[in-house]
């Protein structure tokens, strides 16, 4: 089984089609090419290292809240 996790665009590369995005405290760079557009503050699904679709914010951060019911991601505010 595959999980793909949201989390929040903070920087786009338009030339090189990636995006930063940040989860838990943590700015990895993804690839944008699966996705027809997207815009600093889209909160997007990511899986190996592409951002699948974007998603609603409030889906994103009911998803993300049950994650951290399961003890995966720390509280807000928390060190990472």
């Amino acid at each position: 089984m595959c999980l793909a996790i949201p989390a929040r665009i903070t920087a786009i590369d338009h030339a090189s089609d990636t995006a930063e995005v940040t989860l838990d405290g943590v700015a990895r760079s993804v690839s944008l090419a699966l996705l027809d557009s997207a815009e600093v503050g889209d909160y997007v699904l990511i899986h190996v290292g592409y951002a699948l679709n974007r998603i609603d914010p409030e889906e994103a951060e009911r998803t993300l809240e049950t994650i951290r019911e399961a003890g995966l991601l720390a509280a807000p505010g928390d060190a990472p």
